[in-house]
């Protein structure tokens, strides 16, 4: 089959080399942040290669029981003996609290990094400044 070339341009080619993803969403962006702050973290905390990462859109609705109703949660701890759950241990960072709270890409993933970090702290009972000495810092 013979491709036109009607305006003497010649012929056109691939926009981006086939290893390259045209466009990345959102949510696979967040999803990246997310696996990064888990990565990061876990060269320091072994012991976090056990530990289910994820992410959900948003929070439980308020009254579920899950969640306090004056607070919208950005992530959350679900301990691997919670009712409902076998193991292992997982954290959720929700996307939608984050995003709408993040004013711009570096302040997400400063955002997501934070969320990260303090449901960490609270899955090895220490202080977000132990798991991680730059916690805070912006």
């Amino acid at each position: 089959m013979r491709r036109r070339d009607r305006h003497g341009r010649g012929m056109r080619g691939p926009v981006a080399p086939p290893q390259v993803p045209l466009s990345v969403s959102r949510s696979d962006a967040f999803d990246d942040l997310v696996r990064d702050a888990a990565d990061r973290l876990e060269r320091r905390w072994p012991q976090l290669a056990e530990v289910e990462f994820a992410v959900q859109e948003v929070p439980p609705p308020p009254g579920s029981g899950q969640e306090p109703d004056d607070v919208v949660p950005l992530g959350r701890l679900i301990p691997a003996g919670a009712p409902g759950r076998g193991s292992p241990n997982r954290i959720v960072v929700y996307r939608r609290p984050v995003e709408v709270r993040a004013k711009g890409r570096e302040e997400r993933a400063l955002l997501v990094h934070e969320v990260v970090v303090e449901q960490v702290a609270e899955l090895l009972g220490l202080s977000p400044e132990s798991v991680d000495p730059r916690y805070g810092e912006e």
